[in-house]
């Protein structure tokens, strides 16, 4: 039997889903870290949706102002198969380091980027609500007619 907490899974994992696509269509990953830990802590439904812990850098970027960690560029260098010339990775990493501290990323000049408004918008929030409250009207009227047909029997 269907019930309202099902209704709900299903629509996170199709929320989850098409993140995880926008994702890839706004040409975002390096390494399938984010996908993965978005399937991941999505796994466990609560209401909630859970992405990788650098999503809000996705999402708004980077504003300028304190290093970002070196060793997460030089892992997203290897991840996107850079190879530098003439130059050491982990300097290269500090370069790139250096420039978001003081002009923040694209993504924060750009004004950030649609990742998540594209998906979780408000009229896909109202068909869920609605699927969930037409599943609970469903059962009350099946409730109530069944009361009826046993007081008429």
């Amino acid at each position: 039997m269907i019930n309202d907490a099902a209704i709900l899974k299903a629509e996170f994992d199709k929320l989850k889903d098409e993140l995880i696509q926008k994702h890839v269509t706004l040409g975002m990953p390096a390494s399938e870290n984010w996908i993965r830990e978005t399937e991941n802590r999505s796994q466990r439904l609560s209401g909630q949706l859970w992405g990788a812990h650098y999503t809000e850098q996705l999402v708004n970027g980077r504003r300028p102002g304190k290093f970002p960690p070196v060793k997460m560029i030089e892992q997203w260098i290897y991840d996107k198969g850079i190879t530098p010339d003439g130059i050491k990775i982990s300097s290269l990493a500090f370069l790139i380091a250096r420039k978001i501290a003081r002009e923040g990323t694209n993504y924060f000049k750009q004004g950030g980027t649609d990742l998540v408004d594209a998906v979780i918008t408000p009229r896909r929030i109202q068909e869920i609500i609605d699927k969930v409250t037409e599943f609970h009207i469903n059962n009350f009227v099946s409730e109530v007619t069944g009361v009826f047909k046993k007081m008429a029997a």
